[in-house]
């Protein structure tokens, strides 16, 4: 099992980085999955338990200029690690101006990223700033349990406002509530709501969009015998919520999120050549 990697582009790096630190702030643990063309970021909570669900997907030829694998097995040409993507943030600290960030999967008394950050110094020769950050091999027989989430069957799918904006929402309604409502229909609008005993705030968007999804078979899911103005709602964890919103330090070219009513909110983050998806479970 080897692998080895590296950037050169400082702005391949700093897409790299700011994705990093956007699923460090999502989980304090997660699943590195490594493939000959992509990496994937897998939190694979339980949804059903009440934990998020986060699948995070990057092309590795867009922001490595070598990478080099060998899967545990030629007929399962992966490997799974997990780590603390926090620690994978602070070894890229370090590499803000680095001329080559290397890295590779060493074995330093225990399984280990190497990170290798090349740095520019005024002599010929150049300042090499290492991190060694332990992960765990995941075996094979474990690897079922990181699937990439079955899209839910929505019942309304829908464009995300700015999400600046919908954070500075949130921030101010979870001072009211633990939890928040949100609600969307097939006309473009949805809401944020908060209800308590004492207060009900209600945020409206109208005009958002409802993305166009077909079915496998070519004819629209079951979204189209829907009533365009029957809300579909959920209501979240206000935290949750707002460890997304406030996380995303990549800005989003597309950002949607699909509701099944009282079960699942599920948000896709899309930005060039990453795509986030988070599941966060509803509320009773």
């Amino acid at each position: 099992m080897r692998f080895r990697a590296k950037i050169v582009d400082i702005g391949c790096l700093n897409h790299f980085t700011r994705t990093i630190n956007t699923i460090a702030k999502l989980t304090k643990t997660c699943t590195l999955r490594l493939t000959v063309d992509k990496l994937y970021f897998i939190l694979s909570d339980k949804v059903a338990n009440g934990g998020v669900g986060m699948w995070c997907e990057l092309s590795q030829g867009n922001f490595f200029e070598e990478f080099q694998m060998e899967g545990v097995a030629a007929e399962h040409n992966e490997i799974y690690l997990e780590l603390s993507p926090e620690n994978l943030s602070r070894a890229l600290k370090t590499a803000q101006n680095a001329k080559a960030v290397k890295v590779k999967l060493t074995n330093k008394h225990c399984p280990c990223l190497t990170v290798a950050v090349e740095l520019p110094s005024l002599s010929s020769s150049s300042r090499i700033v290492t991190h060694d950050i332990p992960v765990g091999v995941i075996p094979r027989k474990l690897w079922d349990d990181f699937k990439e989430p079955v899209v839910p069957d929505f019942d309304v799918s829908i464009y995300l406002p700015v999400l600046k904006t919908m954070k500075s929402i949130v921030e101010r309604m979870k001072n009211l509530s633990n939890s928040i409502v949100i609600e969307a229909n097939l006309n473009g609008d949805m809401n944020l709501k908060i209800e308590t005993e004492l207060v009900s705030v209600t945020t409206h968007f109208k005009e958002l969009g409802n993305p166009p999804w077909a079915a496998d078979n070519g004819s629209q899911s079951s979204t189209q015998e829907r009533d365009p103005e029957s809300m579909a709602e959920a209501r979240i964890d206000i935290k949750k919520l707002l460890q997304l919103l406030a996380g995303q330090q990549v800005n989003p070219t597309k950002a949607l999120c699909n509701i099944v009513s009282k079960r699942i909110v599920h948000f896709i983050l899309l930005h060039e050549d990453v795509s986030l998806q988070y599941f966060i479970p509803a509320l009773a």
